[in-house]
């Protein structure tokens, strides 16, 4: 389950980075799942809506990011990851160059095949 979620995270981190795999990190999500990001009460149960949002952001230029992995508690078919993201990213519908630290913990329900069926995102 630890290298299920470092592999996760780490496929998170290089989506976005310039020529991000972003079949590589659908891989992870089953194919009827669900995304909530609870800061922004935004639920996406849609993969080809979810890949669009995804494909979109690879048209911000990114300076830098990294992801690091701060903390994990694991369960029988979860994983909650605590995880500090750093970036400088060029929005493409902005002309001004974002930085920025946030953290996040990230709750995964997974299925009996180790695919996530519900992620929740907690940002700081």
């Amino acid at each position: 389950m630890i290298d299920r979620a470092t592999s996760f995270i780490n496929a998170y981190s290089a989506k976005q980075q310039p020529n991000g795999n972003v079949d590589h990190s659908l891989a992870f999500f089953m194919d009827d799942f669900k995304h909530e990001y609870i800061k922004y009460d935004v639920i996406v149960e849609d993969k080809t809506e979810f890949k669009k949002g995804l494909v979109d952001k690879l048209q911000n230029k990114v300076h830098f990011r990294r992801v690091t992995i701060e903390d994990m508690i694991i369960g029988n078919n979860g994983i909650f990851v605590k995880i500090k993201i750093w970036a400088k990213v060029e929005p493409f519908h902005m002309d001004t160059i974002v930085e920025h630290t946030a953290g996040q913990i990230m709750s995964m329900e997974l299925d009996e095949k180790r695919l996530i069926k519900h992620l929740r995102r907690h940002y700081n």
